[in-house]
């Protein structure tokens, strides 16, 4: 649906006027007149993302507060978006920025996946203690687990399987043990260039750590108890919703047997109702069907066809497809264009939430992903690094009110900006492009909830500019552009008013 914004049109053609009556005021007096210049800056910060947005005075007072605690931090050594997430992330958690962050109503959470949402430490001092547990170490160094009453089959290049708990029962440090297996469930390290001088070997890593997280989260009993444990992790950080990217994986028992989706769907249901009644204040989790872009059209059809079927089942849940895996090696969203039509040659609804423009390859058909993500009508575009590149896409997007879901630890990992400030998010920031805060994969990156990509965009992307308002149009955005029913919206907007209202007062 079509959200042109009148206000927006106008302001913006108010300020272009503004312009051109200050240039054709420079043209008849040598001075600029410093009232035309004052106008102009004005309007130009209204542009911004929370330019327009009104302030209370206890808001006004937090807003000083975090810009004198950000004037600090730019002005300390190292400036921690200018460096590697990997190497300042201890900095970071020091930060009082960061600390109030984490005390902030952040809204939704509408980028990550269910493969790599909750801590790792939860993963290995939890799901790894657990009876049954088989572990094996492949021939490149990576590692696989698998829950078994049996020794498992030699398979995915694993030279043998270990009982984990007979493993650790043989070890003389196994909180060394247990560190090693840390490393191995996450990307983070403490020489992120010399571990992965190149994107072709973080998304290696990347990759092969899905592999081996898999092995651990479909097994049916951990399964329930990671899903809770990433809405916990999630509500810990101030956060109330949650639209999560599920794959195609199955979930197994210990007998080898494997569920199909419908199972899936109905854990996701019931223990999202279970973790709403124990916190009444939050509001729930839909799921987005996701698949491997690496799959053929007919594999990518078939799987558009159980999405709309699924759909149609649990309507309360399921909120629409997307295609994932690395753009730059997968396969276009236009290369999919017949699997991707099916639903409107039905004739019926399936919103697309497209990964698109998670790229620095101008100019190929990768790069025009954005392009054809609002082609076939998009909700929001996942990353959308490359939308800079392209206007018309930027003022589709805009005017569709299309959000960009913006995860900036992942981009800088993944290796396609270095320096936080200059993520091209800066320029959609300071157009006031519609934008939503997310942190994609926590587990892979050592993080949990949103509070370390929220640091990153208010301290490196949005510079001395963003302020209160900033933070808080990026909290409104996410229940905003979120797939709620307007009634929802509604619902969640109320709450979360009211947890605003009560962090501006504890913290002003």
């Amino acid at each position: 649906m079509s959200r042109i914004n009148l206000k927006d049109l106008c302001i913006s053609s108010m300020a272009a006027l503004t312009v051109l009556m200050s240039l054709c005021i420079r043209e008849c007096n040598p001075m600029p007149d410093p009232h035309q210049r004052e106008l102009m800056l004005k309007q130009d910060m209204s542009q911004q993302v929370g330019g327009r947005v009104e302030l209370t005075a206890a808001e006004l007072q937090l807003d000083s507060l975090l810009h004198q605690l950000k004037l600090k931090e730019m002005a300390a050594s190292p400036f921690p978006p200018s460096k590697h997430f990997f190497k300042v992330r201890h900095i970071v958690q020091k930060s009082p920025v960061f600390k109030l962050l984490q005390k902030m109503p952040k809204g939704a959470a509408l980028h990550i996946h269910s493969s790599a949402m909750v801590s790792v430490d939860w993963l290995v001092m939890n799901a790894t203690y657990r009876p049954h547990c088989y572990i094996c170490f492949t021939w490149d160094g990576s590692v696989q687990f698998l829950f078994s009453t049996n020794t498992p089959f030699l398979r995915w290049g694993c030279s043998f399987w270990k009982r984990l708990d007979v493993l650790r029962a043989s070890l003389s440090d196994i909180t060394a043990f247990d560190n090693s297996l840390m490393r191995n469930l996450t990307l983070f390290t403490e020489d992120p260039e010399m571990s992965y001088p190149t994107q072709d070997a973080v998304w290696d890593k990347f990759e092969k750590t899905f592999m081996a997280l898999s092995g651990l989260i479909t097994y049916a009993p951990v399964f329930k108890d990671y899903i809770y444990q990433g809405l916990k992790e999630l509500y810990e950080d101030n956060i109330m919703y949650l639209e999560l990217r599920l794959g195609q994986s199955k979930a197994y028992e210990l007998d080898g047997t494997t569920h199909d989706r419908a199972w899936s769907l109905e854990v996701y249901r019931n223990t999202t109702e279970q973790f709403r009644a124990n916190h009444p204040d939050f509001i729930g989790s839909r799921l987005i069907f996701s698949v491997h872009r690496s799959l053929s059209v007919s594999q990518v059809k078939q799987a558009v066809q159980e999405a709309i079927e699924m759909q149609r089942k649990y309507p309360d849940i399921i909120a629409g497809f997307d295609l994932v895996g690395r753009e730059d090696t997968g396969r276009s969203i236009w290369y999919f264009r017949d699997a991707l039509s099916l639903p409107s040659e039905i004739k019926t609804q399936l919103p697309f939430f497209f990964h698109a423009g998670e790229t620095d390859l101008d100019g190929t058909d990768v790069d025009r992903n954005v392009l054809d993500a609002l082609l076939f009508n998009t909700s929001r575009i996942g990353h959308g690094f490359a939308l800079v590149h392209h206007p018309l896409a930027k003022q589709l997007s805009r005017t569709r009110g299309v959000a960009v879901e913006l995860c900036p630890i992942s981009n800088q990992v993944l290796k396609l900006v270095s320096d936080l400030r200059n993520h091209p998010a800066a320029v959609l920031m300071s157009d006031g492009h519609p934008i939503v805060v997310s942190s994609d994969d926590p587990t892979l990156f050592g993080t949990t909830g949103l509070s370390y990509d929220f640091y990153q965009v208010f301290v490196g992307i949005g510079g001395l500019s963003a302020n209160l308002g900033t933070l808080k149009e990026l909290a409104m955005n996410s229940i905003r552009y979120s797939s709620l029913s307007p009634q929802l919206q509604d619902k969640a907007i109320t709450i979360w008013k009211e947890k605003w209202n009560k962090f501006v007062a504890e913290n002003s």
